[in-house]
């Protein structure tokens, strides 16, 4: 996990933070799975609401990574928060097909 990507996690405390560089197209994507955003002098605290159960929070936060990646952020989402497998590896082109050879009548 480097400085440059966007951390969701589950601090001690239980609550859903999101950390690292979060530019505003980043955290409208964060709004639109649920997030809050609450200004703060260090900039927005960005939060899942409280009391919303694990299940909530880890799909919201499994979906945030979803949008995320997809707009092509680099995340990193806490362990404990992954409703769903490790995204598939990268699509890799299948190899050009042959024709196939012509009957025999």
């Amino acid at each position: 996990m480097d400085d440059a990507s966007i951390r969701i996690v589950r601090e001690r405390g239980g609550e859903v933070e999101v950390t690292g560089p979060v530019d505003p197209l980043a955290l409208e994507l964060l709004l639109r799975a649920g997030f809050l955003a609450q200004p703060t002098l260090r900039g927005p605290w960005v939060h899942l609401p409280f009391g919303m159960g694990e299940t909530w929070e880890n799909d919201r936060a499994q979906w945030a990574a979803d949008m995320l990646r997809t707009a092509r952020y680099s995340v990193a989402l806490d362990s404990t928060l992954s409703s769903a497998p490790s995204p598939a590896p990268p699509h890799r082109p299948t190899p050009s097909l042959r024709a196939a050879p012509p009957r025999r009548r």
